[in-house]
């Protein structure tokens, strides 16, 4: 059984990408800009942040942290959060930015999204970025999607003419996942299935996948029995579970039951350490591209 080393895998990418930074400075351009938007002070996000602005320091990028302040007594006024993203729209000096998600939930987060200028749009999420990706055209791919096809490619892991069944529909990992595994080309050409909460006999339908990715936040969801055996089993989960014998006081929790389905699977990707370290090696890559395009 291989273990998917995503955490090996991100440093790997980081190395190459601070290379050509260093080669793009030494020719006299500027290094590629990353600006986050943080609006109040959830743990998860406050940690997800400061990961990325570390991949920043990785990679030779500069980064930008915005934080806007948002309390029950005092939520943030949208058009205080839509003034920035303006700003940062037509700032030339930044060439791609992201508002952390989730925001609180007074604020319409697709109404944010659809706000960020899509040559910006470094997490992929904007409507322009989602159509052309769904099309095969070139765009800012969705990061998450992008670093599990990524994982997959530097694992010697084929697609092509494999059962793929993705359990969850999310706009940020399910449906643009599937919409890249489909495409003609290398790490595409799969059969794809999506599997949501409506999915009748969902086991029967997990057990026929040789790639089984489980992406919908309910830690140890996927169990032995859902699982064929010699599948390849990619863990999206990131859940927080109460842990008193962590000194935080939890720990991250994937989507797998991973110490009963780890030995039934030909590869699987642990938790932490799998898809995570991915996700954000897939944002510094999109903000390279988005800098180079403004060469």
């Amino acid at each position: 059984m291989q273990i998917i080393d995503g955490k090996a895998t991100a440093a790997a990418i980081k190395a190459e990408i601070a290379a050509k930074v260093a080669s793009r400075v030494a020719q006299g351009h500027r290094a590629p800009h990353l600006a986050a938007i943080l609006v109040g002070h959830d743990g998860g996000s406050e940690t997800y942040v400061a990961n990325k602005i570390k991949a920043c320091a990785d990679c030779g990028f500069k980064s930008s942290l915005i934080r806007l302040e948002s309390t029950k007594e005092t939520p943030l006024d949208l058009a205080v959060l839509m003034a920035e993203i303006d700003r940062l729209n037509k700032d030339p000096e930044v060439d791609g930015f992201i508002v952390q998600l989730p925001l609180p939930h007074h604020i319409d987060e697709q109404a944010v999204i659809e706000a960020i200028d899509p040559s910006k749009d470094v997490d992929g999420f904007h409507p322009v970025n989602v159509g052309r990706q769904s099309t095969g055209l070139p765009c800012f791919h969705s990061a998450t999607p992008a670093g599990i096809v990524e994982l997959l490619r530097r694992h010697n892991i084929e697609t092509a003419g494999k059962n793929v069944v993705i359990v969850g529909r999310s706009n940020i990992v399910g449906k643009p996942l599937a919409a890249m595994l489909l495409q003609k080309g290398p790490q595409g050409d799969a059969t794809v299935t999506v599997c949501h909460s409506a999915t009748p006999n969902l086991a029967s339908v997990t057990r026929r996948a040789d790639i089984l990715v489980a992406a919908i936040g309910r830690p140890g969801f996927i169990t032995a029995d859902m699982v064929a055996d010699g599948a390849i089993v990619v863990d999206v989960g990131t859940t927080r579970v109460p842990d008193s014998s962590r000194k935080s006081g939890f720990r991250l929790s994937g989507d797998v039951d991973y110490e009963n389905v780890a030995p039934k699977c030909s590869a699987i990707t642990p938790v932490p350490g799998g898809v995570g370290p991915m996700t954000i090696v897939s944002l510094m890559l999109n903000t390279l591209q988005a800098a180079e395009a403004r060469d």
